[in-house]
């Protein structure tokens, strides 16, 4: 699983990269900083079994910290996006390309408006953010037609002469960018297309792309530099028809740097933190202090609340612990609850069979309850925070 996260230049997307990942990328205010997309790690979090269990984990692929697991999600933070995009302007092409494989969006916007459509910096309020939202589902709309468009004449006969069931030539057509079967069938509900698909015209096709795109890249809006805007502006966006947080990119990277540095005690989403060190300057202090302020008044910094609504609102994702021994929660290094996985809300137990490994999944027996001790079998659907042994051959 994938999360992109999209916007024009100088909007404070790859500072939100750095904050959710601890990766270190340029950040400058100009255009296309961000010319190659960065890929890295960054976590959700869940509450951690061992709470449950009595006993203390050892984690291997997900920190704990007080309870707290931190399962991890990849990241990729693209070029800057700019108007006509799929036309190739700009890194468009670029930028669309990188967006292949995400399974969710996150548009940064400068909430401010102190950013133009150019992503160029101009007087705070000048700017409407929400005309941003508009031209990036135009460029991504625009692009997916572009692709159904390409030797539509041929696909469209094809289907005619054949016979074949157009939803599936259509996901053939674009099975590379990340998009299922069952997402191009739901984009046809509610349609009224014409039966023939060799008269589809260039409007009808437009239609279908900016179906196909709701249901394949959903998106959430992070409502950056929100620690510069005023209440009223953040008001505005209240009305798109995504959610909306608002954001301080630039808050979550210094609070989670002085973390790192064992100045303040912060898990990343928390709505406070504590100040662990006295011998800092006052100029630290009057930082610590507004970031503070913004907390309260906002019930956090927006970073890690946009990644995890993005993650189980939108995604609908559950958190699962596969272990070895059902008895000690342990794999065969000994560890307690080692890893967390992150599953589509549905999911089987074979399912997480194939995420583990694909050689388990492809020779699943049975799996094993771990919190009941019940075995369960290849169908059975998975629960959020579930301890799960798998019996492979």
């Amino acid at each position: 699983m994938e999360v992109g996260l999209v916007g024009k230049p100088n909007v404070g997307k790859s500072t939100f990269f750095s904050a959710s990942t601890r990766a270190e990328v340029e950040v400058a205010s100009y255009p296309f900083t961000t010319i190659d997309a960065n890929r890295g790690i960054g976590y959700v979090t869940h509450r951690c079994p061992h709470e449950d269990i009595g006993e203390e984990c050892d984690p291997n692929n997900s920190p704990c910290k007080d309870g707290t697991r931190m399962v991890p999600v990849e990241l990729i933070d693209v070029a800057g996006l700019v108007k006509d995009a799929h036309s190739g302007r700009g890194l468009g092409n670029k930028f669309l390309d990188d967006l292949r494989q995400a399974s969710s969006l996150i548009h940064i916007i400068d909430s401010s408006g102190s950013t133009d459509e150019e992503g160029e910096p101009c007087e705070k309020g000048e700017h409407d953010p929400k005309k941003d939202v508009e031209f990036l589902e135009e460029e991504i709309d625009h692009w997916l037609k572009g692709i159904l468009e390409k030797n539509w004449d041929k696909v469209s006969r094809k289907i005619e002469v054949s016979g074949s069931k157009v939803e599936k030539v259509i996901y053939d057509q674009l099975s590379g960018l990340g998009v299922s079967e069952g997402e191009v069938t739901n984009a046809f509900r509610g349609l009224d297309l014409p039966e023939n698909p060799t008269s589809w015209d260039s409007e009808e096709l437009f239609g279908l792309a900016q179906k196909i795109r709701k249901k394949s890249k959903p998106m959430i809006i992070a409502a950056n530099k929100a620690d510069i805007s005023s209440d009223e502006q953040l008001k505005e966006l209240e009305g798109l028809d995504y959610p909306v947080i608002p954001t301080s990119a630039e808050y979550e990277l210094a609070l989670r740097k002085a973390s790192e540095n064992d100045i303040v005690d912060y898990i990343p989403g928390d709505n406070d933190f504590e100040i662990l060190r006295q011998d800092i300057s006052d100029e630290q202090k009057r930082a610590l202090e507004e970031i503070k302020k913004f907390i309260k008044k906002n019930d956090g910094l927006g970073v890690q609340k946009t990644l995890e609504k993005a993650v189980y609102d939108v995604l609908d994702m559950i958190v699962v612990y596969p272990v070895e021994n059902e008895n000690d929660y342990t794999d065969k290094e000994g560890r307690v609850l080692p890893d967390a996985y992150l599953l589509e809300r549905g999911s089987t137990a074979e399912d997480l069979a194939f995420t583990v490994h694909t050689d388990i999944g492809e020779g699943f027996i049975r799996a094993v309850d771990a919190r009941t001790d019940r075995v369960i079998g290849r169908d059975h659907e998975l629960e959020d925070g579930d301890i799960i042994k798998i019996v492979s051959e």
